[in-house]
């Protein structure tokens, strides 16, 4: 498998990594809003006891147990381009994955049992919970808060989480991310990531109808990234099993402030969501909205709040719930 970056931040920019945050479409790293930690007196972190893992535990899980339906149907007409397998393993080598792979292990810690271990414990908690195999997982200094998962071809994959976001966010929403991340790992995101990155890069440097391929094929490839997205936002809830969690990084991704955490409200943000819906549901609002999202690799924090706290309402939801009980139950006895 050819190596893929992902991850949970957002907007504009060519897919080549993908984040929690919002991007600068001028710069191809990793970006999202910047927002910077406050003293690190300020918020003791996860110097106490880790959260609890969940009470359900999903033994059975599938990925399309929980994919969105748009995830589903951009998968799809991925799976469809002719030999972009093949073109992916001819273009990505080993020399690329070890030069990522290096580059992550010289610049970040990583965490384990004995290094940080309440942040392993996070992770191995939502590895369960999905049931999936837990990923390496690196902490590393940046301003930004971010996180990223990296799939490289006959490696195990890992994730890296910036300290900033460690900072901004309590130890139930840093989870979320964790899990947003092997969200991205449990649906194999990672191929069709790389493999649709450079299939649009081929076409561009083709002449005469080539940049307009490329072009079709970009606005392809933002679609099913907006729809991933949607995905993992459903892995985060299933790990939290609380809707308000998942929104309040979505909330603090967009505007917080880690002195002023106290007074961020999930209802608001909500109510923020619907209003922008209602906004743009005329036909001059639905123009501005589709052009607004066109070239975001991300759905806006707003919209991806709407939607993870319908899901979490949704029969679906409560079904997947239910059946995972049920196992658990008999796991027991």
């Amino acid at each position: 498998m050819a190596s893929a970056t992902l991850s949970f931040l957002a907007p504009p920019q060519r897919p080549r990594s993908r984040s929690w945050g919002f991007r600068n479409p001028s710069v191809f790293r990793l970006g999202s809003v910047s927002i910077r930690s406050g003293p690190a007196g300020r918020r003791r972190g996860l110097r106490s006891s880790v959260c609890r893992a969940a009470g359900v535990v999903f033994r059975d899980l599938d990925a399309d147990d929980f994919r969105h339906p748009l995830d589903k149907q951009n998968t799809l007409i991925l799976r469809a381009i002719p030999g972009l397998n093949d073109i992916g393993k001819a273009l990505l080598g080993t020399v690329t994955e070890q030069v990522m792979l290096l580059e992550n292990i010289g610049t970040s810690v990583l965490v384990s049992k004995n290094q940080l271990s309440d942040l392993h414990q996070l992770m191995i908690e939502a590895a369960h919970i999905l049931n999936i195999e837990a990923p390496d997982l690196y902490v590393r200094q940046s301003p930004v808060p971010n996180a990223y998962t990296l799939a490289i071809g006959g490696k195990k994959p890992f994730v890296v989480v910036h300290t900033s976001l460690v900072e901004l966010l309590t130890r139930k929403e840093l989870q979320a991310v964790l899990a947003h991340e092997l969200g991205h790992l449990k649906c194999d995101h990672g191929v069709w990531l790389t493999f649709a990155n450079i299939l649009t890069l081929g076409a561009y440097s083709l002449p005469g109808l080539g940049g307009l391929i490329a072009q079709r094929l970009e606005e392809q490839l933002f679609r099913w990234l907006r729809a991933a997205e949607l995905t993992c936002d459903r892995a985060a809830l299933l790990v939290a099993q609380d809707p308000k969690v998942v929104i309040s990084v979505l909330m603090k991704l967009a505007g917080g402030i880690p002195s002023l955490a106290d007074q961020l409200n999930v209802d608001a943000f909500l109510e923020q969501a619907r209003s922008y819906d209602k906004a743009s549901s005329s036909p001059a609002g639905w123009y501005i909205r589709n052009a607004q999202t066109r070239q975001l690799s991300h759905p806006l924090p707003v919209l991806r709040a709407r939607e993870i706290d319908e899901w979490s309402r949704s029969q679906d939801y409560q079904i997947l719930l239910r059946r995972a009980a049920q196992v658990n139950s008999l796991q027991k006895l």
